[in-house]
């Protein structure tokens, strides 16, 4: 594979996907492809790839890939068409031409939905993606607001309620409030924020709980609690990112540094640098097994404390391209006895690969 991380995006990845992993006939994108013919198996379609592969496309149109503009377009017709739920928000799994086959309104896939509008914003202004973004913040923000703190799991309602949902939101918010110019988005920011610092973060064990109760209490079992060192990455990334748009705050003093030292002393087994998926908050390992999207996490997070661990960067690209494939796919998942899969690869995963790899050349 090309040396270069953008350089695979760009000329491999990228137009691999546009052209197997796009359903023209149906206007929508395909769920997974296969490693040896570029094929997908799935059933459904989620809203969850929709709106990551409006992001990713929206990406590749920026960069100058022919047939990405019109794939975004593609990808808003079916998200603001068929995919609107008729009291708000939008619906969560659809049949293989497009018709709902639930619909739940889920905070996790609404999150990017909003990443859809904001980033496909400049590449299509004629679709009122500001309007769109703000309609459904709004929708967010009282539907799907927790009575307590934070957000409901989704519409009907669920359980366990997870950090994970509210922070792709504050990922959707930052990337907004860029996008559109709009305050009303940061001011949402500010508010996640507000949640992580007195509700999320675990200062006692520097880690970040993964599932809590309704009334946000951390859910546990022998008295300790699940992380993931992806996730803390991801953190890393978005504070980094809030600080870099509204300065210092106080409110996240030490929170970068606690999240990385719970991934530098237990996010990997002993001396291999792959990051596995979950650790008990005493640091025991709880799954071994490792995913695909915390490695491009971890070079996100590598930039982030650059200053703190400067050869983090350097072991971050090592890892993460000797999971990439020459032809523009990757290995999904390694198993517990250290061998990378040949399984079916999810189109959800390139939204991890484009935005750590932009993040990282930029």
């Amino acid at each position: 594979m090309p040396d270069d991380l953008l350089t695979w995006l760009t000329t491999r990845a990228w137009p691999l996907w546009l052209e197997y992993g796009v359903d023209r006939k149906a206007g929508a994108f395909n769920e997974s492809l296969t490693l040896e013919e570029y094929r997908s198996t799935a059933s459904f379609r989620r809203l969850r790839v929709l709106t990551r592969q409006i992001y990713v496309f929206s990406k590749a149109a920026e960069h100058g890939l022919a047939g990405a503009a019109d794939t975004v377009e593609m990808g808003l017709t079916f998200l603001l068409g068929r995919a609107r739920h008729p009291d708000g928000g939008y619906a969560w799994r659809f049949d293989l031409d497009g018709n709902v086959i639930d619909d739940r309104r889920d905070l996790y896939d609404h999150a990017f939905a909003l990443l859809a509008l904001a980033s496909s914003n400049k590449l299509l202004p004629s679709h009122n993606c500001h309007e769109e973004a703000r309609s459904l913040s709004e929708f967010i923000s009282t539907r799907l607001r927790h009575q307590q703190a934070g957000f409901v799991e989704s519409l009907p309602l669920s359980l366990p309620r997870r950090q994970n949902p509210h922070m792709h939101l504050l990922e959707a918010y930052l990337t907004a409030a860029e996008s559109f110019g709009d305050a009303l988005f940061l001011d949402r920011a500010s508010e996640l924020i507000d949640l992580f610092a007195e509700h999320l973060l675990d200062k006692k064990t520097g880690t970040l709980p993964e599932y809590f109760s309704d009334a946000l209490l951390v859910e546990t079992t022998e008295n300790r609690h699940v992380w993931e060192p992806g996730h803390h990455c991801e953190w890393i990334w978005l504070l980094s990112w809030y600080e870099r748009l509204t300065g210092p705050s106080h409110r996240l003093e030490n929170a970068q540094d606690l999240l990385w030292q719970s991934v530098r002393n237990h996010g990997a087994i002993d001396d291999d640098p792959t990051l596995i998926d979950e650790v008990w908050s005493n640091g025991d390992v709880k799954k071994g097994t490792a995913r695909l999207w915390p490695q491009t996490e971890r070079l996100k997070s590598s930039l982030a404390i650059r200053h703190k661990s400067p050869g983090e960067r350097a072991r971050a690209e090592a890892v993460l391209k000797s999971w990439l494939r020459p032809d523009g796919t990757w290995h999904e998942r390694r198993n517990a006895e250290g061998r990378l899969t040949m399984e079916p690869i999810p189109a959800s995963s390139l939204y991890h690969l484009t935005c750590g790899i932009l993040f990282e050349a930029s």
